[in-house]
């Protein structure tokens, strides 16, 4: 696998951190995950359960080790630092300011492994007037642009229905980990990848800082459209299902004409490119609506199909487990929970089609690696046993 032989230390909770981590495990990467002793992360016990652990923990700490350390703890710490000047990367997403209180600030870091990758995730960045302050994906979406946009124009901004904040910035942190590994592989020496949520969702946020500067443009939030760019919008079908239609490509909006019984929008001149379109989008609209309200949904979607206009259903998750496309993309796999029960769990995302990432285990009981992996550092097994005595394991 593409990352076989690469350590990787997680100190983190719940999603940026750890869904960074997830990613590099899936790809062969070993990590072990440190959670303090008795608790763990306090994802195991979030959304739905299944006898008291998080389905979610199934998906988020696949192939991962777990390891119990109770950081306050003298010997505990020292157990830490071992596993650390062997890494590879340090994933963490405390807090600016707590892995130094530690005494493994990036000086102290580089100072026992050189070669040490350190990649921190927080809500603002280890520098700057708000590094201090706590910081959720939630509030990345919201400075940095996102849920501004997001919803309709008549009602405040809304969220969307996932943590995307956080996942956004777990993307960024896997890059900017790799293409760090990168360049320690040229000149030996690790360096220091520092990822704010507010920044990856700002890094996301397309043309909206030049539209200002020049021209004093805001985006405003447009509903199910998208202002500038026609059509690409949601319309309900005979039969009450929401079907995306994005006819937005010149030639495409040809066919879809075609398709909708609007061949002589074809001649008009303003509708020859997107410009033109979108002054005219709620005429467009309107039309679309009436013609999607006359078609089941599955009518609908072979007519756009047969047409080659790029249209889909809004997926429910119970669609997605019946879709072909998904099944023959390998994209719902199965795993087994330790009661012995089937879960299905999201597939690998990339696929590479010399090393593909794999699922190799869910995620693991509560400190179900601490003994191995600390007795691979030399820790003896009255040691262990003495550590685990007071709880510091």
């Amino acid at each position: 696998m593409p990352l076989t032989g690469i350590t990787v230390v997680e100190l983190g909770s719940l999603i940026a951190g750890p869904f960074a981590t997830r990613l590099l495990a899936e790809f062969g990467a070993d990590v072990i995950k440190i959670e303090p002793p008795g608790k763990g992360d306090p994802l195991r016990r979030w959304r739905r359960l299944h006898k008291n652990t998080s389905l979610w923990w199934a998906v988020q700490s696949r192939n991962k080790k777990s390891v119990t350390l109770n950081l306050k703890d003298r010997e505990a710490l020292d157990a830490l630092r071992k596993l650390l000047e062997r890494a590879d990367i340090l994933v963490e997403n405390f807090r600016p300011g707590v892995l130094e209180r530690l005494g493994l600030g990036p000086e102290e870091l580089k100072a026992l492994n050189p070669r040490l990758v350190i990649v921190r995730l927080s809500g603002f960045g280890q520098s700057g007037p708000y590094a201090q302050r706590p910081g959720f994906g939630a509030i990345g979406e919201s400075m940095g642009g996102l849920r501004y946009v997001t919803g309709f124009s008549d009602r405040p901004p809304v969220r969307t229905g996932i943590s995307i904040g956080d996942s956004l910035a777990a993307l960024f942190a896997v890059i900017g980990a790799l293409m760090a590994l990168r360049h320690r592989d040229a000149t030996g020496i690790g360096q220091v990848v520092d990822v704010a949520l507010y920044e990856a969702v700002f890094a996301m946020m397309e043309s909206l800082v030049p539209e200002y500067d020049h021209q004093g443009y805001i985006r405003e939030r447009s509903g199910n459209i998208m202002p500038g760019i026609t059509p690409s919008s949601t319309h309900m079908s005979k039969d009450g299902q929401p079907v995306l239609i994005a006819g937005n490509g010149d030639e495409i909006f040809q066919r879809l004409c075609n398709v909708i019984g609007k061949a002589d929008w074809i001649h008009r001149a303003e509708f020859g490119d997107n410009a033109g379109r979108d002054v005219h989008r709620d005429e467009i609209y309107a039309t679309l609506d009436q013609w999607a309200s006359q078609h089941d949904a599955v009518d609908l979607l072979a007519k756009l199909e047969q047409a080659d206009v790029p249209a889909s259903k809004v997926y429910s998750v119970a669609d997605m487990f019946k879709d072909p496309h998904f099944i023959a993309r390998h994209m719902l796999l199965t795993t087994r929970l330790e009661d012995g029960s089937s879960l299905k769990v999201p597939g690998i995302v990339p696929k590479l089609d010399r090393t593909p990432g794999q699922m190799k285990w869910p995620g693991p009981a509560l400190g179900a690696h601490t003994r191995i992996v600390l007795f691979s550092l030399g820790f003896s097994e009255d040691q262990l046993d003495d550590m685990a005595a007071r709880g510091a394991i």
